[in-house]
Formats: structure tokens, sequence, C-alpha cells
């Protein structure tokens, strides 16, 4: 999870690629992997790139915005 919710300036982490696709079981796409240092953001951001020449603006949440946690967390069910 701390891979996934640290900003890639941390660089506290790494990923694992492998650029076969061949791969039979997780065990083997391991063998033939390749570690990485540092953010897997990066990576994936430059691997979405190839798929679109442009991007959207933020938007601009509409409604009333809670502050963290959420009410929703705290409903029972």
């Amino acid at each position: 999870v701390g891979g996934i919710v640290n900003p890639p300036a941390s660089n506290k982490y790494c990923y694992w690629t492998n650029e076969g696709d061949d791969t039979p079981s997780p065990d083997k796409w391991l063998d033939h992997a390749s570690m990485t240092r540092g953010s897997w953001w990066t990576h994936w951001n430059g691997w979405a790139q190839k798929f679109s020449d442009r991007q959207v603006d933020a938007r601009t949440p509409q409604g009333e915005i809670e502050p963290a946690p959420g009410s929703y967390v705290k409903k029972k069910l």
C-alpha cells in the first residue's frame, strides 16, 4: 500500500517489470523481471501517455466535500 499512496518524489520503494508476455506463472514472471528503484507511477505515466496526445484540465468538484475520512466511513451496517 505504501508504494501506491506515497508520491514518486519520496523514492522509498521499487517496482518490477517484465518485458516478456509469455510467462506461464507469477513465479516465472518474477524470475525474468527487473527491479527498478523509485515509484511505479512514473513508469505507468510514461506508458499511459503513449495512448493519448493530450491532457485535460482537472475537474472542479461539485457540491460539498467533507473533510477526510468522510462520513461514509462512520456508517454502520
